[in-house]
């Protein structure tokens, strides 16, 4: 006997947030993205199973840190030849690529297992405000990196229509 109650496919199924970065603080948006692709905000979450939703970010341009971080963040990375620590300041990296800061924070906040790269694929971020044809898949939007107060995940189940096999449309649905 399974021990699933209820349709599970629609549980685990993914939804696309979007979230405007400008004006937001680097860590604690970074924090928010985490939990969001972790799935650490739905009821169904466990660490095994990677249950999370898809973020897009617009905007990373307009990110900003507090403190003088501006200036002390330094990125790091290397070719594994001697010689090879590439040091690029914060300032530097923002003018070049904004979008690899908050990738590198996000992915400093997930869990270091075999589902990370997994939860960093279904992250999409984008420089400015467009972000092309993903936008017709968001279905929620977040600005001050909080889900809103009157989303309610049971109208999302009554919208979608429930498709049964041909062998049981005939006969009366049993409700509790």
């Amino acid at each position: 006997m399974s021990q699933a109650v209820g349709n599970t496919a629609l549980a685990y199924a993914r939804v696309w947030h979007q979230v405007d970065a400008t004006d937001r603080v680097l860590g604690k948006l970074a924090e928010r993205i985490a939990l969001v692709l972790m799935g650490k905000h739905k009821p169904i979450y466990n660490p095994s199973v990677d249950c999370g939703d898809y973020v897009i970010v617009t905007n990373c341009k307009g990110i900003r840190v507090s403190g003088r971080k501006d200036q002390e963040i330094i990125y790091r990375k290397h070719t594994m030849y001697p010689g090879g620590l590439h040091e690029t300041p914060y300032r530097s990296m923002m003018a070049k690529k904004p979008e690899e800061i908050i990738r590198q924070a996000v992915s400093g906040m997930l869990p270091k297992n075999k589902l990370r790269d997994r939860r960093m694929e279904r992250l999409r971020i984008f420089p400015g405000e467009q972000s092309g044809i993903l936008n017709a898949n968001v279905m929620r939007s977040w600005h001050d990196g909080t889900l809103p107060q009157d989303w309610n995940p049971t109208e999302l189940v009554a919208q979608v229509p429930r498709i049964l096999p041909a062998k049981y449309r005939d006969r009366p649905q049993h409700t509790p």
